[in-house]
């Protein structure tokens, strides 16, 4: 895959919002340009691996264009990570070099420390003028301000090593085979998608982390489509509507969680922002609640598109916004890979009945340094599996139930905690809300939940009281929680998945 030649000298690659930044495609090109050359003047070779430690900037692009038109593997880790958890990724992996910010400086100088076998030889930082050097790391784009803006002689194609989220412990590298071909003979994962979804002259919307499986992915798709990515520096719910009406958005991708931030924004707020230039809008990443998606689509039209997928590209499916109100809370048939529903003995499903959710056909993977799990992912078939449960219906269209890992068994009833989170999340006094199981004596587990408030002064007893009885109206009570506490704010990743591990502790306890 290539970024997009010849779309126009001056044409916008990357525009960053709110600065205003303007990254064009030529210089695009000329950035991924002099920074392969640097990868193969320090000896990376096909299949090394380069970390990346940015956040959202106008750096991010062209080091993940360069290593990726240098064969190398590219590890951009999450911005929120300590040091030493930063750590654990680039030498679980292997780096063979560092490229961090001025953003995250404290956090590049902290690495050293908590690696075994020291600190790669390559290492630059993103600065300006004004910020200070980190002592051992290259100024970055300086240190490579005198290499060729031309294409290395051997580019060939790399590929994104995504580490898993690490919500049920540490993060696991997800790494697939080189294609070991020139990057004008491989499509793109998600080329055939944007092509059929977006036109050249579209201007994309990516709200979230570029740290992330899809928004690095997408963006990087719409650029090799001469695509025009606008990028959100932070995603803000009313910062997104002035995104999308400042720079005409006509497609964009979010996750669940901010269709709800800005579905709790006032309504003379919402209403302010001129949204018409949308055409499309995708979500993935997170289960949407039924009833989430429906206020988007009164607000937006029938423009929400969905697909369902996982970083191990294992498979996915699709369902376009009409499709789904034929079909509420469908995540659509396979686009990608057939999908199979088995049981615990791996005996496969009959419709509407669920089971973990296994997909053939799809891109071949390992977990890095972890063949055991590697090895639990996979069925006798070949088929694979991240752990979702779910349900075919009987015309095929697929449901998601929840993480197989989430499941709570409360007097040896199988309960699935996102059904009340989805239901929680509708009050329009919830913010946000966490389901989970902690130990009760009588029952092995109970469900609790844990609610974030849109006002601080809704988190009384008398609201939990309220709010138990509202969500026992509308869903069976063996599925309701027997308690509610309350959080200032839930630990959620920026693609919506919820550290749930922290809270079962304190809440256990």
């Amino acid at each position: 895959m290539q970024i997009r030649q010849h779309v126009g000298a001056n044409k916008p690659a990357v525009i960053l919002y709110p600065s205003g930044t303007v990254i064009t495609f030529d210089e695009l090109e000329a950035r991924a340009n002099r920074l392969a050359h640097r990868f193969r003047q320090a000896g990376l070779h096909e299949g090394d691996t380069v970390a990346i430690l940015m956040e959202n900037n106008e750096h991010i692009h062209a080091v993940m264009w360069a290593a990726r038109r240098s064969g190398l593997y590219f590890v951009p880790i999450n911005t929120h990570l300590t040091a030493a958890e930063a750590a654990y990724i680039i030498d679980n992996s292997n780096a063979k070099a560092i490229i961090g910010s001025a953003a995250l400086r404290d956090t590049c100088a902290g690495l050293a420390q908590h690696l075994p076998g020291g600190l790669p030889e390559l290492l630059m930082i993103a600065c300006t003028d004004a910020q200070p050097d980190l002592p051992g790391w290259d100024r970055y784009p300086e240190c490579v301000a005198g290499q060729p803006d031309t294409p290395i002689d051997d580019e060939i194609e790399g590929d994104l090593l995504q580490y898993s989220s690490g919500t049920t412990g540490r993060p696991k590298g997800i790494k697939r085979e080189l294609p070991h071909l020139p990057p004008a003979e491989v499509p793109g994962m998600m080329s055939a998608l944007i092509g059929f979804w977006m036109d050249p002259d579209a201007v994309y919307l990516s709200p979230a982390p570029l740290y992330h499986t899809a928004p690095s992915v997408w963006s990087m798709s719409a650029q090799a489509g001469g695509i025009t990515t606008v990028v959100m520096e932070k995603f803000d719910a009313e910062g997104t509507l002035d995104a999308i009406e400042r720079h005409r958005i006509t497609h964009a991708q979010f996750v669940p969680v901010m269709f709800v931030r800005m579905l709790k924004l006032p309504d003379k707020i919402r209403d302010s922002y001129d949204v018409s230039s949308l055409k499309r809008v995708m979500h993935a990443a997170a289960p949407c609640p039924v009833e989430i998606k429906k206020q988007m689509i009164d607000w937006w039209g029938p423009i929400i598109d969905e697909y369902y997928a996982s970083s191990e590209a294992i498979g996915s499916t699709l369902i376009s916004a009409e499709d789904w109100l034929a079909h509420p809370g469908s995540v659509g048939k396979p686009m990608l890979g057939g999908v199979h529903i088995l049981d615990e003995d791996g005996t496969e499903q009959p419709p509407n009945q669920p089971g973990e959710i296994y997909f053939e056909g799809g891109y071949s993977f390992e977990y890095l340094n972890d063949a055991t799990k590697t090895a639990t992912s996979r069925e006798k078939h070949g088929w694979t599996t991240v752990g979702d449960v779910g349900y075919l219906d009987d015309e095929g269209y697929l449901f998601l139930t929840d993480r197989r890992h989430h499941m709570i068994i409360s007097g040896g009833v199988n309960i699935y905690p996102q059904e009340a989170e989805n239901l929680l999340v509708t009050h329009p006094k919830v913010m946000d809300a966490a389901v989970f199981g902690v130990p009760d004596d009588e029952m092995g587990q109970r469900v609790m939940a844990v609610v974030q408030t849109v006002e601080e002064a809704d988190s009384t007893d008398q609201f939990a009281d309220e709010l138990l009885d509202w969500l026992r109206e509308r869903l069976a009570h063996f599925k309701c929680p027997r308690s509610i506490a309350f959080e200032q704010q839930l630990p959620r990743t920026d693609t919506g998945k919820l550290y749930k591990n922290g809270l079962i502790e304190k809440y256990s306890a």
